[in-house]
């Protein structure tokens, strides 16, 4: 749990410029930070809300968020794969599409520009500690890099391969007793979020705590994820690590297809040789997947994101 203030979790709201109607939207808990964020933004703007109930199917809300003609809606990237999966998905015709809490990767981008062509789609960068840095608008993955000092309001930098956030909108500190630090001396966050810099973008790889040590090289299971995720047969994909006494783990995954009848037999077995070689294409041979295993569904925690158990 950390401390904010009202300041602090409405940093990033501006005034409203539209001079249309805006209904707002989320998938989000709005008892949870990123759904406290889309709470205060219809608040503080005089928009109306429409929330998702405790439970409600997908198909439900998508359902209703049509008929009240939700203009301004976000998730995370899992709630947005959801999302696409149901029948229901053209129900809504927004005109700004969000997304955060996970990393946005290039084939959930392009599958929102694709099914929802009159939106803006935006992702943005935010954590319950470091506040609401900033989004992205272009329809790539990453950011620029302009961005680490072109963002008023934000100070951020990259240090040891993770981003540091500073501004007001971040929690001020932990709670409970001795609570561990939550600002280094110049107030800065450590995110714990892992960046590459490849061709004057940063990317996001996936979280310092989640690396999968095979061999003592070194996987982001989310990177492995975005490859996995442009194959055209996979809607979704988590990667995990399975113990080995070689290497000391490998690398395996579950992936979701979009097929709603999965392969059997001998077509699985192709099918999971065909996507293993798509993966070679794009990754270092410890990061291709040793093993994949075609499921019916992924687990999604309260907030939003794809399960994960590290270790």
């Amino acid at each position: 749990m950390v401390l904010h203030t009202l300041a602090s979790l409405a940093g990033a709201i501006g005034a409203s410029a539209s001079h249309t109607e805006v209904i707002w939207s989320t998938f989000y808990d709005i008892r949870r930070y990123g759904g406290l964020q889309i709470y205060l933004r219809a608040v503080l703007t005089r928009s109306s809300l429409v929330l998702t109930g405790p439970q409600e199917p997908v198909a439900n809300f998508l359902r209703r968020a049509g008929e009240a003609g939700v203009t301004h809606i976000s998730g995370t990237p899992s709630h947005w794969r959801r999302a696409l999966m149901s029948p229901e998905a053209d129900r809504i015709a927004p005109r700004y599409v969000r997304l955060s809490g996970e990393i946005a990767d290039q084939a959930v981008l392009n599958s929102l520009r694709s099914f929802y062509p009159d939106a803006e789609i935006s992702h943005a960068f935010a954590t319950t500690e470091a506040g609401v840095a900033f989004d992205v608008r272009d329809g790539l993955s990453g950011f620029p890099a302009g961005m680490l000092t072109g963002t008023p309001g934000v100070d951020l930098k990259v240090v040891d391969a993770t981003l540091r956030v500073r501004s007001g909108r971040t929690a001020d500190r932990y709670l409970g007793e001795n609570p561990p630090v939550l600002k280094d001396p110049e107030g800065f966050v450590d995110t714990g979020d892992v960046l590459e810099l490849r061709d004057g973008r940063y990317h996001f790889q996936g979280r310092r705590d989640g690396t999968i040590n095979v061999g003592g090289l070194k996987v982001h299971p989310e990177e492995v994820e975005a490859v996995l995720n442009r194959h055209p047969r996979v809607r979704l994909s988590l990667v995990k690590t399975k113990k080995n006494p070689i290497t000391g783990a490998l690398v395996v995954a579950d992936v979701l297809l979009k097929d709603s009848s999965p392969p059997e037999g001998e077509q699985a077995s192709q099918l999971q040789q065909a996507i293993k070689q798509f993966c070679r294409e794009s990754l270092a041979p410890h990061k291709v997947p040793a093993a994949i295993s075609f499921v019916p569904a992924l687990a999604m925690s309260a907030t939003g994101k794809l399960v994960r158990r590290h270790g």
